[in-house]
């Protein structure tokens, strides 16, 4: 029981680390602002997911028959991965950093709670159901709380779209994260698991990079933001957080990530100097209550001994 809570724990932390990370890349893709979103998510995504394949390129090939055999699996996980930083960045062009963040990320533990309960006849505690609806309110407070104070133009289709955008990337964020814990469960190991789903949705992304990718080249600076992006958050954050998927559910992995936004909009306070008004703070405070919830286990008494 000792090993299977220290199991737990590990990976918890190693995706709340991940969190962290990833919650970097708005305020490091801000020191580029002549790169396209697209270019900047082909490029952290794709180059990233290149990399997990590059260092488990030995235990793909000793598991090669496997994943041969599970490779629904692999194909989708690759598409999902594929798509969602495409998806993802454009959502944040289009509805703004906040909210398309707040979309993109807030909607992946219901979507990653649906797709369990569609593919495995999971059912959640009622324990993680209100640490998620909280978290969820929580980013909804923060995006209000961000935009609160800026000037604000009316509902757009540009808008609309972003959103729209922003639910596929909670979609695919799901998706790839349950096809790399169903490997692991068919005794796959992690390594082997985000090598094959992130090599392959890098491989589809090495196209998009080459035609929107010019302006990375164009400056040190947008260089250094570009490598940044592909090492840090993509490939070591990817890395911790397959190592979490190992050992956590993919809906107890997304619904942790929550603390993404809330570290860009710390950042973006402290780097960019945006504001956040009270509101937003609340927000955040709601994100740690859930976090709590999901994170801390449940004390269970028993009986004294008479």
């Amino acid at each position: 029981m000792s090993l299977v809570v220290g199991g737990q724990l590990s990976g918890t932390l190693a995706v709340l680390f991940a969190s962290v990370l990833w919650g970097t890349t708005g305020t490091a893709a801000t020191f580029a602002p002549q790169v396209s979103p697209v270019a900047i998510g082909a490029l952290a995504m794709g180059v990233g997911g290149l990399l997990q394949a590059l260092i488990a390129l030995k235990s793909l090939v000793r598991f090669r028959h496997s994943l041969r055999q599970h490779w629904r699996l692999v194909l989708t996980g690759g598409l999902a991965v594929g798509i969602y930083p495409l998806v993802f960045y454009a959502s944040m062009h289009l509805a703004g950093v906040t909210v398309g963040t707040v979309i993109s990320i807030g909607s992946a533990p219901l979507l990653s709670a649906l797709i369990e309960y569609l593919f495995e006849g999971k059912r959640l505690s009622a324990r993680w159901m209100l640490g998620a609806c909280i978290g969820i309110a929580g980013m909804i407070l923060l995006c209000l709380g961000k935009g609160a104070g800026h000037d604000e133009s009316a509902m757009s289709g540009d808008v609309l779209t972003g959103v729209m955008l922003g639910l596929l990337a909670g979609l695919t964020y799901a998706l790839y994260s349950w096809a790399a814990r169903q490997l692991m469960q068919q005794g796959v190991p992690s390594k082997t698991s985000m090598g094959a789903t992130f090599g392959l949705g890098g491989l589809l992304l090495m196209p998009v990079l080459f035609i929107t990718g010019g302006p990375l080249l164009a400056s040190w600076n947008n260089a250094a933001v570009g490598t940044y992006m592909a090492l840090i958050p993509m490939f070591v954050g990817y890395v911790c957080y397959g190592f979490g998927l190992a050992r956590i559910p993919s809906s107890s992995a997304t619904t942790l990530t929550l603390l993404e936004p809330v570290v860009a909009a710390v950042l973006a306070v402290w780097v960019v100097g945006e504001k956040i008004s009270p509101i937003g703070w609340l927000g955040m405070g709601m994100v740690g209550v859930c976090l709590l919830l999901i994170t801390v286990p449940a004390r269970r008494y028993q009986p004294a001994l008479s």
